[in-house]
């Protein structure tokens, strides 16, 4: 009867667009016997349905229970409508544009398990076609535009469908209903292979097989995949590898390999049941995991660690090509795949870009004709053991299997531009982010968009990139800021970018020392609104006194927005300022001076031998050695100081190398004491600071070095009394205000060690830690801090 129907109308946000969700709409409405229709509109996706209470019902529970694979509801409204009488048919409806939306695109997604059997089957027309996709995985963000996600407004474009291909795109029970970068070999991109002069050599029939013959060989290739060009070679060739390393001019940093499945990558790591979901995942990131004791890769691959970087194949090119590969080399079979730029470049993702950039890096090329809209590295991660807390639980946090939680190293393919959820905001802020590791972050209400790693703002690419990636997001997220938040440093190229975006736009920014934007991230991330104790720890900012900050403890209180240095580790000295970065041993030389320690019992290698009275003379006079409480130069010094890094070729390699010697046998550690600084304070309004006393853990270090205890056991030593003393200042401070919140962020926290066991031994004190679950804990995270600081900024001046 009529009286019985009721017709109402859904208005859902979310990830709901590209990923299948008006099909599984059309679906469900048909099995619960619903009439309507459904579209796409700026607010979300717009539902009607008409039908009785039983059929409403059964909708409502197919919405929470059977939602596509890639598909996220944030919210949804209902409201009853009139019934529309003699309506018996459910309709999907065009798109509909306007000003602002309320949709998030999908992050690129790995290939599906159904598209994966189409391409391993012979008689399947895309059989290894390497731009299979359905609405179930393929390219988004990187092929994406604008919003409404549709097919003129992505790279796909000026791809005309074949007649098999319409039909598929057209007929609202398929799997590639609106998949809007749907194609087959008959009309869709193509692949060939060329020298790197760029002639052709292989045209799409022979490109793949005969690339990986080339790499068999011991040959170079630069491959345009997803989100940019890799450089690829035999992952058990160390010729190969060396020629890679130099061409590349990364002599030493550790280089990520993909194989076939996971069953290969258990062969070369020990991996936990959190690696295997990362692996075969939606996403698929590099995976950082230990070697295993059956690893047959090149040693020249990771020289510097214990651990490799693995991936397997998230695109029907990269399967293809791994496939072809297996069949030459004996299991497990594995190609290098890392990023295709020179260092310190953004990577390449045009084809004549490419053979102007790498021609003197890769050997051949393998180009196609789909055009990258968005450049986009890959993701890497870390499975961490998990530690008990309520705080995980309420954030939702992303990938965590039984008793690991994932970091990140890296954040970008396969998770940008997904947003980070805040705990309240109503405002568009813009952070800019950090010199090194930039990303930079915008806020729409209570979402904060952090792009994809971007990298070292320290030229004139990486300056564009950046620019393109603000624009981007600024159309696809329909924004405009109000404010836009900079680094403390006036130097930086952000800062600039900041003031330079704020007078041609009318803008107005304000800065945040760069530490209290790490805290201000990993508290947002875990939705804690109010005071919290936050440790920093990391390698460099300038700090409120204008001096080196990046060991320090800060009392954060994100809704009033005060902020003050607490403690700090004791200073020393970087002799030669930059220098002493890239060179580690003037670090330990005037840590050991200023210590009282005798200089002649350190390791110099004969090639500095001549520069250390110059530097001894820079010391003795004060020249150039500006002070630090930085936590990653005192890894630096004590590493150098028991001889395992002098130089370094890229960041964190002393620090990795002085984690790896650790003898896990040695229950003992140094002493770490926390004291009063007598007169000191980082502003007129506070009380003194206390020092955590790491210049004790170098001297003992030392000590016990000269004293031939093995450098396993020193190093142990060090890690844990590192711990100790931060706990027991967070211990100390929590007594002295009632906070019991201590929020742990800075690169420091990607130490395996750290990232494990500082949480545990705070909350052996009765501290509730909180760590990031969303974005990298190094300076990727700054952008969100800097974002979430202008959002409350903009909210108290308004009250």
């Amino acid at each position: 009867m009529t009286d019985s129907l009721s017709r109402r109308i859904l208005t859902i946000t979310g990830q709901v667009q590209g990923v299948g969700f008006r099909p599984f709409i059309y679906k469900t409405a048909l099995k619960c016997e619903l009439s309507g229709n459904v579209r796409n509109s700026p607010e979300g996706v717009l539902i009607e349905i008409q039908g009785n209470t039983l059929s409403h019902a059964n909708f409502d529970k197919a919405l929470k229970d059977d939602l596509p694979r890639l598909a996220k509801i944030v919210s949804l409204q209902k409201k009853d409508i009139e019934l529309l009488e003699g309506e018996n048919e459910f309709c999907i409806l065009s798109s509909t544009a306007g000003e602002g939306h309320c949709v998030l695109i999908s992050p690129d997604v790995a290939t599906c398990p159904d598209c994966f059997n189409e391409m391993n089957d012979p008689s399947d027309r895309r059989y290894e076609y390497p731009f299979t996709n359905c609405t179930n995985c393929g390219p988004r963000y990187t092929i994406t535009r604008s919003i409404p996600y549709d097919r003129p407004v992505t790279s796909m474009a000026c791809f005309p469908l074949c007649d098999c291909c319409e039909e598929e795109y057209k007929n609202p029970l398929d799997r590639r209903f609106h998949a809007q970068p749907n194609a087959c070999k008959d009309c869709g991109p193509k692949v060939w292979l060329t020298d790197n002069k760029g002639k052709e050599i292989s045209g799409p029939q022979e490109a793949i097989s005969r690339l990986a013959n080339l790499l068999a060989e011991g040959k170079i290739a630069a491959v345009k995949g997803l989100g940019g060009f890799h450089l690829v070679c035999d992952a058990s060739n160390p010729i190969a590898i060396a020629t890679l390393r130099r061409r590349k001019h990364r002599p030493d940093k550790p280089l990520a390999v993909m194989v076939k499945n996971i069953k290969e990558a258990g062969k070369l790591a020990d991996l936990s049941e959190n690696d295997h979901e990362l692996l075969e995942g939606l996403q698929r990131p590099i995976v950082l995991a230990p070697k295993s004791s059956s690893y047959s890769l090149a040693p020249e691959i990771a020289p510097d660690t214990d651990f490799i970087g693995l991936m397997v194949p998230y695109t029907p090119l990269h399967q293809v090509l791994i496939k072809y590969f297996s069949k030459l080399k004996a299991s497990p079979a594995a190609l290098v795949m890392t990023s295709g730029n020179m260092s310190s470049a953004p990577i390449c993702i045009g084809n004549r870009e490419a053979l102007k950039r790498l021609p003197k890096i890769a050997d051949f090329f393998l180009f196609h004709n789909r055009d990258i809209l968005i450049r986009v590295d890959d993701s890497v991660t870390r499975s961490v053991p998990e530690f008990n807390n309520e705080q995980a639980e309420k954030v939702d946090a992303p990938s965590a299997g039984t008793d690991f939680r994932t970091v990140f190293m890296r954040r970008a393919r396969g998770y940008t531009p997904s947003p980070v959820f805040l705990a309240h905001g109503t405002s568009c802020v813009m952070g800019t982010g950090p010199e090194l590791k930039n990303t930079l972050c915008i806020t729409k209400g209570d979402q904060a968009f952090s792009s994809q790693h971007i990298g070292d703002m320290q030229n004139l690419e990486t300056m564009q990139f950046w620019k393109e990636i603000r624009l981007h997001l600024q159309n696809i997220l329909q924004v405009k800021p109000e404010l836009i938040v900079h680094d403390l440093h006036p130097d930086y190229m952000t800062t600039e970018l900041a003031s330079e975006i704020g007078q041609a736009e009318g803008i107005k920014t304000t800065s945040l020392q760069h530490h209290y934007a790490h805290i201000y991230s990993v508290l947002a991330e875990n939705k804690h609104t109010g005071p919290a104790i936050g440790f920093a720890l990391d390698g460099t900012g300038l700090g409120d006194d204008r001096t080196i900050w990046g060991g320090e403890c800060l009392l954060v209180d994100n809704e009033k927005l005060s902020n003050r240095r607490l403690a700090r580790f004791t200073h020393i000295r970087l002799p030669g300022g930059e220098a002493a970065v890239r060179e580690p041993w003037r670090i330990a030389r005037g840590a050991t001076r200023d210590l009282g320690l005798d200089v002649d019992c350190l390791h110099l290698p004969e090639n500095f031998k001549a520069g250390a009275k110059m530097l001894d003379q820079m010391l003795e006079k004060d020249i150039n050695s500006p002070v630090t409480s930085s936590c990653g130069r005192l890894f630096d010094a004590v590493s150098a100081m028991l001889g395992l890094c002098d130089t370094i070729t890229y960041e964190g390699q002393a620090a990795i190398l002085l984690e790896k010697i650790q003898d896990h046998n040695e229950q003992g550690q140094y002493l770490c004491p926390v004291k009063e600084i007598p007169g000191s304070s980082s502003s007129e309004h506070e009380d003194s600071l206390s020092e955590i006393c790491t210049g004790e853990l170098f001297r003992q270090a030392f000590n016990d070095h000269i004293a031939n205890v093995s450098t396993g056991i020193i190093s142990r030593k060090f890690h844990k009394g590192l711990i100790s003393g931060l706990a027991d200042c967070a211990e100390k401070i929590s007594k002295q205000t009632g906070i019991k919140t201590i929020g742990l962020s800075g690169g420091v926290m990607q130490n395996l060690t750290l990232a494990v066991e500082l949480p545990l031994e705070l909350q052996k004190r009765g501290l509730n830690p909180l760590v990031h679950r969303f974005l990298p804990p190094n300076d990727a995270c700054i952008s969100l801090g800097q974002a979430v600081y202008g959002q409350r900024m903009l909210e108290l001046a308004k009250q």
